[in-house]
């Protein structure tokens, strides 16, 4: 004889609101994911001691704890100021950031002598600041999601962020290179010889607010199409000025401040988010038509001219044959080239690498660095985690229901995935060497402060998207249902 089955609780007799239990359910699930990425990164660090070290410390799960308890704070920010947000979003980057702060460490255990390594400090060197670098980031993505209640109220100061963002990308340009250039690149502002900022980081933020902003209010005018070819309706010629004044900034940071990847990533965010806007594949074929052909000139211009197209055109050709002189300006692409190839399908093994022999392994070339160790397989791993979380910037895009919060998202999203293209695909040979950090990885302030501050902005537009709404009859309903369509009123999108 069977027993009667036990009818579930429902929320009427539980007393419990739906959106109560779909943002519990959403945190509690966030935190168990969290909690797995914090074992992942103490495996990854005991792994590394038992290579390097022939042994495990006693104190080999001290930075996972450490780690854990930071981002255990912010998930209850998030709790209690965003409960509706995405739930793998926090767990994805904290796993990229804990493997990161790893691997600087393993770099600090590789750089000591081998009689001192057992005895190095667990927050000494480049991973001990690395580690303090991850605290004052997330307090800023906390602070950023206790002021910023609503995504939309950031839109009052859209041009402010504009002239900002216009601000921080220019002043390394102007500044003498001794206070802005390092490995050949005019990115920085530095203060001695033992601190610097990278402002650029911080003004792709700015500028995506004021791109979204501007391309809400100007959609309509940027939708119309003057004629169609090739069964493409490509836009009137006097609606090109937007693109054209973005494109000539993208080239004069390619110019003046020698990096190719700072200049793609600006003007393919633009192009990108008016994409979304205007849902007009044109947008993107003369996007990439400028930009290829602007980048070409400058090539061409570097071998004629020189002067400030040289460092381009020298990259350019160390990317078009990285052996030609492997001893010297292809040294740190052949380097990084040779340590994917040795790492293979499954790597030498965390710590059982040689990382050292990289230029720059800390921060530009860290994911070749990681290649030898964990192999393809690994990297793979780490790229879909990377795609896991434009995914669900992309989701929070769909999801909420202004056009001001589905730009800003899709913008943050393709802005993260564009950024760990132009470096991977520089570190593989895809495309020339650029002068970009490999988001939540790379070791530095700058990067790293940004894109927790671009993570928190995603959690809030996310938030906003899946938070119950009252209907017309009292009950709740999820605000992220059906999206709104891009072509509402742009009043009702830019004022909360």
């Amino acid at each position: 004889m069977t027993a009667a089955a036990t009818p579930a609780a429902s929320p009427a007799t539980t007393g419990e609101q739906p959106g109560v239990r779909l943002a519990r359910s959403r945190r509690n699930a966030e935190l168990s994911l969290l909690l797995l990425a914090m074992v992942l990164v103490a495996a990854y660090g005991a792994t590394v001691e038992a290579t390097m070290l022939d042994t495990v410390t006693p104190d080999f799960w001290i930075p996972a704890a450490a780690l854990g308890a930071v981002f255990l704070g912010l998930h209850l920010v998030i709790r209690f100021l965003a409960p509706f947000a995405d739930p793998a979003l926090l767990p994805a980057v904290a796993l990229l950031n804990g493997l990161g702060v790893g691997f600087l460490r393993r770099l600090d255990l590789g750089d000591a002598v081998p009689a001192e390594r057992e005895g190095l400090a667990v927050f000494a060197g480049t991973g001990g600041r690395q580690l303090a670098w991850t605290l004052v980031s997330v307090i800023l993505a906390a602070g950023l999601l206790a002021i910023l209640r609503d995504h939309r109220s950031v839109s009052r100061y859209a041009y402010t962020l504009g002239l900002a963002g216009i601000v921080l990308v220019m002043i390394p340009a102007v500044l003498p290179s001794r206070f802005s250039e390092i490995n050949g690149a005019k990115l920085w502002i530095k203060f001695g010889d033992t601190f610097s900022i990278q402002p650029g980081e911080f003004a792709k933020l700015a500028l995506l607010v004021f791109f979204a902003y501007y391309l809400v209010r100007k959609r309509e005018v940027l939708s119309l199409a003057s004629r169609r070819f090739l069964g493409i309706d490509f836009p009137r010629g006097r609606d090109l000025g937007p693109v054209v004044v973005v494109w000539l900034i993208s080239l004069l940071v390619l110019v003046f401040e020698k990096d190719l990847g700072t200049s793609l990533l600006y003007f393919g965010m633009f192009v990108v988010t008016l994409y979304i806007a205007t849902e007009r594949v044109s947008w993107l074929i003369i996007g990439l038509v400028l930009f290829f052909g602007g980048a070409y000139l400058a090539y061409i211009l570097g071998d004629l001219v020189g002067g400030p197209f040289a460092n381009f055109y020298l990259r350019a050709e160390i990317w078009l044959d990285p052996f030609a002189d492997p001893h010297n300006d292809g040294y740190q692409l052949v380097q990084g080239l040779l340590a994917l190839g040795t790492g293979g399908l499954f790597g030498a093994g965390p710590g059982g690498g040689q990382p050292g022999l990289l230029p720059e392994v800390q921060n530009d070339f860290i994911f070749a660095g990681l290649g030898e160790e964990i192999g393809l397989f690994g990297l793979s791993a780490l790229l879909v985690i990377y795609l896991l979380i434009v995914e669900r910037g992309l989701r929070a895009a769909l999801a909420v229901r202004d056009s001001f919060g589905k730009l800003v998202a899709g913008g943050l999203a393709f802005t993260l995935g564009l950024q760990v293209f132009v470096i991977v695909g520089g570190i593989s040979k895809l495309i020339p060497l650029t002068g970009q950090t490999t988001p939540f990885l790379s070791a530095g302030g700058s990067s790293l402060m940004a894109n927790w501050l671009l993570i928190a902005v995603l959690l809030r537009v996310s938030d906003g998207a899946h938070r119950p709404v009252t209907g017309g009859g009292g009950t709740a309903r999820p605000s992220g249902g059906p999206p709104e369509q891009l072509h509402g009123a742009p009043t009702e999108v830019i004022r909360p």
